[in-house]
């Protein structure tokens, strides 16, 4: 942990810590960091995953073979 001085806008902390459910203002800012640099990752990956980087044909390299749909 790091301990730390912050000038914070005493009304969002306050909202922060109702919305989150949680009892200290330290654990609000804790949970707010760790959700914006969950989100900051996961915009990473759907840029990565749209660069089509990959190439193939998965039909192709699959190994089984799909079930056939049964007539009803």
């Amino acid at each position: 942990m790091k301990r730390t001085n912050l000038v914070l806008d005493a009304d969002m902390l306050d909202q922060a810590v109702r919305v989150l459910g949680v009892r200290t203002y330290s654990a609000a800012v804790n949970q707010a960091l760790a959700e914006t640099v969950r989100r900051k990752k996961a915009e990473g990956l759907s840029r990565f995953f749209g660069t089509g980087l990959w190439q193939g044909d998965l039909r192709e390299m699959r190994q089984d073979k799909p079930r056939k749909k049964r007539a009803r």
